[in-house]
């Protein structure tokens, strides 16, 4: 019996199945969705039906595609509510499609290409074995941890950086309104990728100096970014390694990195910046909070999607205290952002 077989035979008819037998089926197709929506970032889908519209015909030859094949495509974006047709022939966007418009505010394309990526859809699917192993799938899937391989393969470092400026661009303000800053001099966003949040903290503090610290091959980005911001005055992009060094400053950023890392690297990490930290400085780390056991929400999940990319995990707050203490930190506040995002702030013991 094949899944659309055991779809009819569980409805007792040709409706849609209700309740869990629902449920579990749109769980087991939740990939399909998650490629379409790639395919539909990754071909610009959204830009060649925003305004009036367009022909499968008309998609093709914009992007090179067989004409049949964007019909069925457009068809099944049409489903999923990314597509409108009154006819079947032409096709427009909808609002939902239009977040993922290259040239719409907050537009969420890159993180659609970064989500459904080959360095995601692979070790996600060796999920077994990293429970089985208790250690991330990127080496076995793709050939190498999943920041070498990020650095090694082209173009996949400049999608991973762009996504990450999109996640941070919206939620960079909603941190800046919580973030203290009155008084510091350097702010040093540590494994800051594009550097957005620290610039645009420096754009609301004018008398802001803003450093990245990231790996080399990331700095063209960074410094297109402060461009972009009218901050390049004021900014400086310092190619290097967090586990080596880190620049010095009044107010070290350190937003989903620990996150990234197994405990003895975050404490690596942390006494860097202990290490590099101004007299009265601070450490800012936002990161999720993960919460008792059952409690509904995204911290779970991306632990696991923590688990098969790389050595991190999504930590509760009582976990994040033990390493603060090994790294001769001590937790001074916890704030909410008004997000799922916490900031943490850390001083010298």
């Amino acid at each position: 019996m094949t899944l659309f077989e055991h779809d009819f035979v569980a409805a007792g008819s040709a409706e849609q199945p209700e309740g869990d037998t629902g449920r579990m089926l749109q769980m087991m197709t939740g990939y399909w969705v998650t490629q379409v929506v790639r395919t539909a970032a990754e071909l610009r889908i959204a830009d060649h039906l925003h305004g009036d519209g367009a022909t499968p015909a008309e998609v093709a030859a914009a992007e090179s595609l067989d004409p049949g094949s964007s019909f069925r495509f457009l068809r099944a974006c049409a489903s999923l509510g990314l597509a409108a047709s009154t006819d079947g022939k032409r096709f427009t966007s909808t609002p939902l499609l239009d977040t993922l418009r290259s040239d719409a505010p907050g537009s969420l394309r890159d993180l659609a290409l970064w989500g459904g990526a080959e360095s995601h859809w692979l070790p996600w699917g060796r999920l077994a074995d990293a429970i089985r192993t208790g250690g991330p799938q990127t080496e076995a899937a793709l050939g190498a941890p999943i920041f070498d391989w990020l650095a090694a393969v082209p173009g996949e470092s400049e999608i991973f950086t762009n996504a990450m400026t999109a996640m941070t661009r919206g939620l960079a303000r909603t941190l800046a309104d919580v973030i203290e800053l009155e008084g510091v001099r350097v702010a040093v966003d540590v494994g800051g990728a594009g550097g957005n949040l620290v610039q645009t903290l420096m754009r609301r503090h004018p008398g802001l100096t803003g450093v990245v610290l990231d790996l080399p091959h990331v700095g063209p980005e960074a410094d297109a970014s402060a461009a972009s911001l009218g901050v390049t005055d004021r900014f400086t992009f310092v190619g290097g390694d967090f586990f080596d060094e880190v620049p010095s400053g009044d107010v070290h950023l350190l937003k989903f990195v620990l996150h990234d890392w197994d405990d003895d690297s975050c404490v690596r990490i942390l006494r860097n910046c202990r290490r590099a930290l101004d007299p009265d400085g601070r450490v800012l780390v936002m990161e999720l909070l993960v919460d008792k056991v059952g409690t509904p929400g995204l911290e779970p999940l991306m632990d696991l999607n923590m688990m098969a990319l790389s050595t991190g995990r999504e930590r509760s707050l009582e976990e994040f205290g033990d390493l603060f203490e090994r790294a001769g930190l001590t937790l001074t506040t916890t704030t909410s952002s008004g997000s799922r995002v916490s900031v943490l702030t850390l001083r010298p013991a």
